[in-house]
């Protein structure tokens, strides 16, 4: 359990890309930060925003079906975020992603400019972070 705060990146993990998030946790609000492409660069540019944002965890969203079963997308994105933590040499903690990309999506429609599949990942990512916040109070529950 932590209560000093630390910074935090949460990741929206698909094939093409990877929206990432950041907070101050467990006390920050999360705001998105950009999206990476998801390629041979992914972990020199995973890299160098962990050690501009000095970040100490990663949340990664856990994708799921409507009926909370694991899909291919499943075992796709677990097998990703396992491969930046061991790379990376972070602690990863998995979030429960259900209708993040959705509520993203219609947050940004709402609010009436233009935006990009990228946006959308971004957004997300703030989502996993944010109900990994609210899951997870005080820090509790989380080994840094």
């Amino acid at each position: 359990m932590t209560t000093k705060p630390v910074s935090v990146l949460g990741l929206d993990i698909g094939t093409v890309r990877i929206g990432v998030a950041r907070a101050s946790w467990p006390d920050g609000i999360p705001t998105p930060l950009v999206t990476l492409k998801n390629g041979p660069s992914l972990m020199t540019e995973l890299r160098k925003l962990i050690s501009a944002q000095d970040c100490k965890l990663i949340i990664a969203g856990k994708p799921r079906n409507m009926a909370g079963d694991d899909t291919p997308q499943t075992e796709y994105a677990l097998r990703i975020a396992g491969e930046i933590s061991q790379r990376i040499g972070l602690p990863i903690y998995y979030q429960d992603e259900a209708i993040t990309s959705i509520k993203a999506e219609a947050e940004l429609k709402r609010r009436r400019k233009p935006y990009t599949k990228g946006d959308i990942d971004s957004l997300s990512a703030t989502f996993i972070l944010e109900d990994f916040i609210h899951d997870h109070p005080k820090g509790e529950g989380v080994e840094l």
